[in-house]
């Protein structure tokens, strides 16, 4: 009876499924081609794997995918930790100790998180070269630049507003000089600091804004932009080689142009879907060997009115911003912003199909300052550990109430589990 009804029941889900369904593969990068409705769903996933790729497309291809497959890791990991973490001056500290101390692979969770968050800048930032380099952001894909560019933008304010949420000593203090940096911007800056922070100082009000748009507002931006940037990356297709001139040709979706042959290129399955796969194992393996080799310490509680020691940076971002505020002042903060916004409108001026490094010098050259930039920021700003002493909020610019709450100690927030050596961590794993 069982023999006859399971053929049956999956004859029948075959054919009353809709082959649409086989767009979630398709947006987690197990199929690639157009999806035909007009089939059966076990026929269109077969059709689907028959698609090939232009002959051009390689290993460098690659880097927009590990950007997606660290995005996928941060929220799984994001979400783990939003079960236990609450959002709260007296809480967030003791929660995160929980996490790291007592939840069954909470540190690794955790630590997970956060070399991902590094990972996924850089790797964006790589991939945002071989697009720049390879002048694929020109016409008829100067959207998919844009809005690639912005996704660096929303990762980017992701970690900015998870940065705080552990409410230590080094989260805070570094959160508060990038503010009162960005305060200090003419037109625009004051009022920003002001709505960012909800508070005369960083406060509980700026946790819970920086909180509220980590797993709120941000992931919805994520979504609508990572779903449109795939709609026009299979639309407009992938840039041909820069040998070929792209002008007025029309590109299919993997980039092999009207008339050439059909069979022409590489085939999706298993070609492209092995690599893919061999990529994300890659990853996902540099990024647990970066968590469980060098976790991330954990600070002495948040105090507004004591400097640390010492600042200890987690995130590749902060280490540039820190250093631009440092060695160039604000100034030098605002024209590097600049010259960021400047990239994303380059395909409104750089429109010539000529796409030859020496036939663009000038866009090569921002390009060049930019990149070169932020890696020299970047390791000039590992080497920041100490606070500025004019970061310490005065108590004629926090009224009355500061020299009260100076007198006052700390809130009690019950026992706090010891902080984790990882020498320790590394002998008990």
């Amino acid at each position: 009876m069982i023999k006859k009804w399971l053929p049956q029941f999956w004859e029948d889900l075959r054919t009353s499924a809709d082959a649409g369904l086989l767009g979630v593969a398709r947006f987690v990068g197990l199929l690639y081609g157009p999806i035909d409705r007009n089939l059966r769903i076990d026929e269109a996933w077969r059709k689907a794997l028959r698609y090939r790729l232009a002959e051009h497309v390689g290993w460098r291809h690659a880097l927009g995918g590990i950007t997606y497959l660290l995005l996928m890791v941060l929220v799984v990991t994001g979400v783990l930790l939003a079960f236990y973490y609450r959002p709260s001056v007296d809480e967030a500290y003791p929660s995160i100790q929980h996490i790291v101390s007592e939840v069954s692979f909470g540190w690794l969770i955790r630590d997970l998180h956060l070399w991902c968050a590094n990972l996924i800048v850089i790797v964006a930032l790589a991939h945002m070269a071989r697009v720049f380099f390879e002048a694929a952001y020109k016409p008829p894909r100067e959207m998919n630049w844009i809005v690639g560019l912005a996704l660096l933008g929303v990762a980017l304010a992701f970690g900015a507003t998870g940065y705080l949420l552990p409410w230590d000593q080094w989260a805070y203090w570094t959160v508060t000089e990038v503010l009162d940096a960005v305060a200090l911007i003419p037109l625009f800056g004051g009022l920003l600091a002001d709505a960012i922070k909800g508070d005369v100082i960083a406060s509980g009000a700026t946790l819970s804004r920086f909180f509220a748009l980590h797993v709120i507002v941000l992931p919805w931006i994520t979504l609508a932009l990572v779903s449109y940037h795939f709609t026009l990356i299979r639309r407009r297709g992938l840039a041909p080689p820069m040998t070929v001139d792209d002008g007025g040709r029309k590109w299919w979706l993997s980039g092999v142009g009207v008339g050439e042959q059909p069979h022409g290129g590489r085939p999706f399955f298993p070609n492209h879907l092995l690599r893919s796969f061999g990529v994300a194992v890659l990853t996902l393996a540099v990024a647990l060997t970066l968590a469980v080799l060098f976790p991330r310490p954990v600070g002495e509680p948040a105090n507004p009115y004591v400097l640390p020691n010492e600042l200890v940076s987690t995130w590749a971002p902060v280490d540039v911003s820190l250093a631009l505020i440092r060695f160039t002042g604000i100034w030098g903060l605002a024209l590097f912003s600049l010259l960021g916004v400047g990239l994303i409108l380059l395909p409104v001026f750089d429109r010539r199909p000529e796409r030859g490094l020496r036939q663009r010098p000038v866009a090569v050259a921002l390009g060049t300052v930019f990149f070169v930039g932020f890696l020299a920021a970047w390791l000039a700003g590992r080497q920041i550990r100490s606070v500025p002493p004019s970061e310490r909020p005065q108590p004629e610019v926090v009224g009355e109430q500061a020299e009260q709450l100076q007198e006052l100690p700390l809130p009690d927030l019950g026992p706090t589990p010891p902080v984790p050596n990882p020498e320790d961590s590394g002998r008990r794993r």
